[in-house]
């Protein structure tokens, strides 16, 4: 049955692509019975490869048998999986029935990517975001700079979510309060531990990862500049050693973290719009992102431009259902108005209207 996208509304229009979004999923499970049947154990699967993937690829560059610039985009992209396996997660996509088994696969997920939020917090920030996402109280995506003007400072924040959060303290401050509020806290004392519980989303393990990272890009500045002025640094051999050890562990471990982060939210923070935008107004929360010279990127976060605003419109959608999917979700999403590819999302902060749109909808 064919529909006119001129006599709908957002929410009609929201509603005809999550139907068209889940039909399409039905089919494909119809199609495909082990998707449904084995949700679980491909989840588990996908996190069990993708760890071992990790390891061997670091193991193969202690060992000398690939190099750093092999082993850095290679455990990024295994890191990749992980962190939509952590999305799909939050959901409650796998083992919804077995909370154990769920928490556990948070916690590894964690440990295979210890430069984000604990997932344990970054739950309840994520549930928030779907319902208001790109308003004030969308701690999640301030976090990764979402609504900022672009240039140096953002780009330096990107992918370094402690940068994030020490080159615009009041900012975040501010949105930390604006999450909090959005809650509606019973008591003074329950709004206090929400307020420690965002100071300590990092603790521990985002704590040392970014500890350590900023550690050895401190010391490496400080040997370059000391040798660029002609006065080189000479290391102890006990000094000599840790650093030759801390830099084994940023090729295998903290520059994938980097790489993988800044891309993810290079793509996420410029496809979700921010500051005018509609709570609960699903077509306005996302455009699809998905040019070819975005490709490079897309690699390390699975292709998040071109199928996270699917997410938005079907949930519980797991993430490779959505790749699968996509080539029907953008068909029907672009014939109901979502927006695709629109660059101008860079020059405007995010912000959902153009001038001219702007202008239109102060005068309706």
């Amino acid at each position: 049955m064919s529909v006119d996208p001129s006599t709908m509304t957002d929410a009609e229009k929201t509603d005809h692509i999550r139907k068209s979004i889940l039909e399409e999923g039905r089919a494909l499970r119809r199609r495909h019975p082990w998707l449904e049947k084995h949700q679980n154990l491909i989840g588990a699967t996908i996190m069990a490869v993708s760890l071992l993937g990790m390891i061997a690829s670091g193991t193969l560059y202690i060992l000398g048998v690939i190099p750093w610039w092999a082993c850095i985009p290679v455990t990024a992209i295994f890191a990749s999986f992980i962190h939509e396996l952590e999305h799909d997660l939050i959901h409650l996509m796998y083992f919804k029935n077995r909370p154990w088994a769920n928490d556990l696969m948070l916690a590894l997920g964690w440990l295979a990517r210890a430069s984000t939020v604990s997932p344990f917090v970054r739950r309840k920030l994520h549930l928030h975001h779907h319902k208001f996402s790109g308003t004030e109280s969308d701690l999640e995506e301030r976090g990764i700079t979402n609504g900022e003007r672009w240039g140096l400072r953002r780009l330096l924040m990107t992918g370094d979510n402690m940068m994030a959060i020490f080159l615009r303290p009041f900012a975040m401050q501010r949105a930390v309060r604006q999450y909090i509020r959005s809650q509606k806290p019973a008591s003074r004392s329950e709004a206090r531990k929400m307020s420690i519980q965002q100071l300590l989303a990092y603790a521990p393990l985002g704590n040392i990862y970014y500890f350590l990272f900023h550690g050895w890009v401190i010391i490496h500045a400080v040997l370059f500049t000391a040798q660029l002025s002609g006065n080189p640094l000479t290391l102890s051999t006990e000094l000599s050693t840790a650093m030759n050890a801390l830099n084994t562990f940023a090729v295998v471990y903290m520059l994938p973290s980097f790489l993988r982060t800044f891309c993810l939210h290079f793509i996420s923070s410029n496809m979700h719009y921010y500051g005018d935008v509609e709570a609960r107004n699903v077509m306005q929360q996302c455009q699809v992102l998905n040019p070819w010279w975005l490709m490079p990127m897309q690699v390390f976060c699975f292709n998040f431009g071109s199928t996270h605003a699917i997410h938005h419109f079907a949930v519980r959608e797991p993430f490779y259902i959505r790749q699968w999917t996509a080539p029907t979700a953008h068909k029907v999403m672009r014939e109901m108005g979502v927006r695709f590819n629109d660059y101008g999302t860079f020059l405007r902060g995010n912000r959902f209207y153009t001038e001219t749109s702007e202008e239109e909808r102060q005068a309706a």
